[in-house]
C-alpha cells in the first residue's frame, strides 16, 4: 500500500507492516512501533499508520465557524506566537490543524483527545469541554483554557493533570505518597514545605502526603523520575526490605579482611592488619600522625586512628574501610556501589553532588555514570551546620539555586525553611579547620566578618573578600583566607598516585604542577598543572589529552 501525504507531496509513503526501530513519528514526534508508513527511498518520513491517514480537513467542537487544515508545523513561519496550539498552549513540531482565517491551531494529537476518560485523580469520569475558557485547575492551581470537568463536582482539571497517579513512592522517604486535593484531609500542623524542593506548598490545592509523618511533595516533585522510585507499589515485599537492609549496610558487606587482631585490656578485638579492596598491599593500622598526608578514600587530611601501606603513600581513615560496598542516597533512585577508583579512563570524577574533581573512593551508578564522593555520600535529608542557627533541609530541583556562602549556582543545596539561606555541598562539606603550608596554627571555618571595619581581604591571594561569604581565619595571627586558597585549587584529588593507560608503557604518575612546564606529548602545548607524567621517559600528558 502506498500513502501520498499532504505534508510529504514529494514523497510516496509505503506501509509496513511491524515498524520496530522505534524512529520518531513525523507527525507526533512519538517512537514508531509496529504498523506504518514511510519513504523507502530516503529512509525518511515514518510515521504511525494513524499518524499517515490523519484527514485533511478537520470540523473541530473548539473552532466550529470554520475547517481546520493539516499541516506540517516546520513548514510554518517560524513564529511561536503564531503556531500555539490553543490546546496545550505550546510550540511543537508536530503536525496541526490550523485555520489561517483565524490564526487558530491544533495539534494532532491535541486535536484527537478523547471526549471523556478516566483518571486516578477524581471518582467519576471526566468530560472534556469543547470551549475555551479561563479556569483555575483543582490539582496544580494553575490557569488553564480547556479543561476535564466533573460537573456533580464542579471539578475541573488541565488535561495534563489528569496523568498524576494516586499513590507514588519517592526514594528520600520510607512511606507510599498519596495523592490528596483537600487540606482538610491533611493534619494542621503539616509542614507547608516540599520536603523534596524545599519550597513553599499550597495546599488548598493538590499534593502528595504521608499522613504517618506530616510528608508533604508537590505534584511534579513527586512524580519527576529523579525523584521517583522504580518499583511496583503492589508488589512490595520482605525480600525488597532484606536489600535496603543491605544497602543500609545492616548485612555484611565489609570491604576488607582482617589479617591481625589484638584484644585490648577491656577484651575489645581490634584488627591490627587488613587487607582492603582498594589496594594491593595489607594494610597497618597506626596512631602515628602523618603531616599533610591525605586518606585515599576520603581525600581528606589523614588523622589517626588510620591504617597505611608500609611499601606505599597509601593511608586510609578506619571510617573509610568501613564503609558499606552498597547504598542508597537521597539524590540517586538507584542504589551505588563503592568503588576505589573511578571507572573512567582518567581515573577522575566529578562529584555530582559538590561539582568537584575527585580520584578517591566514589560511591557510582554505573547505569547512569552518577557518582558520589565519600563526603558527599555522608549527607542525608537534614544537616544541622554550625554554619546557620536552623536546620536545612535537603533541595533536589530542575533548576539551579543560589548557595548563600559563596554564590555557586547547583541543583541540589540545603535550604532553611525559616529564612531564605541555602548551602550546597561544596560549602556543607568544608572541613570545619584546615593548616596552610608553614602556618603554626591551624584555620577555622568563620562564617561571619571578622571584624566591622569595611574592608575584608584574603591575606593569600590579597584580593578582596565578599563579606557575606565564608572564610578560613587564624584568629592567632588576625589572618583571614578565601577557601580556595588555603585548601587549593583541587581540594579532593590527591596527587602522587600512578595510574597505567594504554598510550605509555610504564605506569604515569599524577602530579599538580611543574616547574618547567614540560611540553605534552600528544598537543604539543605546555603542561602547566593536572599532569599525568613519566619522568624517566620525560613522557608528559595533560589531563584532557588522555582522550586523543
Amino acid at each position: 500500500m502506498e500513502n501520498q501525504h499532504v505534508c510529504n507531496n514529494e514523497h510516496s509513503l509505503v506501509f509496513n507492516e511491524d515498524e520496530r526501530r522505534g524512529i520518531l513519528c513525523w507527525a507526533c514526534r512519538e517512537p514508531v512501533l509496529g504498523p506504518s508508513y514511510s519513504c523507502i527511498k530516503c529512509n525518511k518520513f515514518h510515521h504511525h499508520k494513524s499518524c499517515a491517514e490523519l484527514p485533511r480537513e478537520l470540523q473541530h467542537p473548539l473552532h466550529p465557524k470554520h475547517s481546520l487544515f493539516l499541516f506540517a508545523e516546520w513548514k510554518r513561519v517560524c513564529n511561536k506566537e503564531y503556531s500555539k496550539c490553543e490546546v496545550c498552549k505550546e510550540f511543537l513540531e508536530e503536525y496541526t490543524y490550523g485555520c489561517s482565517h483565524c490564526n487558530f491551531n491544533l495539534h494532532s494529537k491535541c486535536a484527537s483527545l478523547p471526549l471523556t476518560i478516566e483518571t486516578e485523580v477524581h471518582d467519576h469520569p471526566l468530560t472534556r469541554m469543547w470551549k475555551s475558557i479561563k479556569f483555575t485547575c483543582d490539582l496544580c492551581g494553575k490557569e488553564g483554557n480547556v479543561p476535564f470537568l466533573c460537573a456533580p463536582c464542579n471539578f475541573c482539571i488541565h488535561p495534563s493533570c489528569a496523568s498524576y497517579v494516586r499513590s507514588v513512592k519517592v526514594i528520600r522517604h520510607d512511606h507510599i505518597l498519596h495523592l490528596t486535593i483537600s487540606s482538610l484531609e491533611v493534619s494542621q500542623s503539616v509542614s507547608r514545605f516540599c520536603r523534596l524542593c524545599v519550597q513553599k506548598v499550597d495546599i488548598d490545592y493538590g499534593f502528595y502526603y504521608c499522613s504517618i509523618c506530616n510528608f508533604v511533595a508537590h505534584l511534579d516533585c513527586a512524580t519527576d523520575k529523579e525523584n521517583r522510585e522504580d518499583i511496583n507499589l503492589l508488589k512490595l515485599t520482605d525480600e525488597s526490605k532484606n536489600d535496603d537492609l543491605e544497602l543500609d549496610g545492616s548485612i555484611n558487606s565489609k570491604t576488607y579482611i582482617v589479617k591481625k587482631i589484638n584484644v585490648g585490656e577491656d577484651g575489645i578485638e581490634i584488627a591490627t592488619e587488613i587487607e582492603h579492596l582498594s589496594h594491593e598491599h595489607d594494610l597497618k593500622l597506626t596512631d602515628e600522625v602523618e603531616n599533610n598526608k591525605k586518606c585515599d578514600g576520603c581525600l581528606r587530611v589523614i588523622l589517626p586512628p588510620f591504617y597505611s601501606c608500609t611499601k606505599c603513600n597509601f593511608f586510609l581513615h578506619k571510617s573509610c574501610i568501613e564503609l558499606p560496598r552498597k547504598k542508597r542516597h537521597p539524590l540517586h533512585r538507584h542504589p551505588l556501589n563503592l568503588l576505589p577508583k573511578a571507572p573512567y579512563r582518567s581515573k577522575l570524577f566529578r562529584c555530582d553532588a559538590c561539582c568537584q574533581d575527585c580520584n578517591g573512593f566514589t560511591y557510582h551508578c554505573e547505569e547512569c555514570n552518577f557518582d558520589l564522593d565519600v563526603q558527599c555520600s555522608l549527607m542525608l535529608d537534614i544537616l544541622i551546620h554550625k554554619g546557620h542557627e536552623h536546620h536545612l533541609y535537603l533541595s533536589n530541583t530542575r533548576y539551579e539555586q543560589s548557595c548563600s556562602s559563596c554564590d555557586f549556582k547547583s541543583f541540589q543545596v540545603y535550604r532553611c525553611i525559616t529564612c531564605e539561606f541555602a548551602l550546597d555541598f561544596k560549602c556543607a562539606t568544608l572541613p570545619l579547620t584546615a593548616r596552610y603550608k608553614q602556618h603554626e596554627h591551624p584555620f577555622t571555618l568563620s562564617y561571619a566578618v571578622e571584624d566591622d571595619s569595611g574592608e575584608y581581604y584574603c591575606d593569600i591571594c590579597e584580593e578582596e573578600r565578599d563579606p557575606k561569604h565564608w572564610f578560613y581565619y587564624c584568629a592567632d595571627c588576625s589572618y583571614p583566607t578565601h577557601p580556595k586558597c588555603i585548601l587549593g585549587n583541587y581540594p579532593n584529588i590527591k596527587f602522587g598516585s600512578a595510574y597505567s593507560f594504554y598510550c605509555h608503557p610504564h605506569p604515569l604518575t599524577f602530579i599538580e604542577k611543574t616547574k618547567d612546564h614540560p611540553t605534552c606529548h600528544k598537543c604539543g602545548h605546555p603542561c602547566i598543572e593536572s599532569i599525568y607524567q613519566c619522568a624517566p621517559c620525560n613522557f608528559n600528558l595533560h589531563r584532557p589529552c588522555l582522550w586523543k
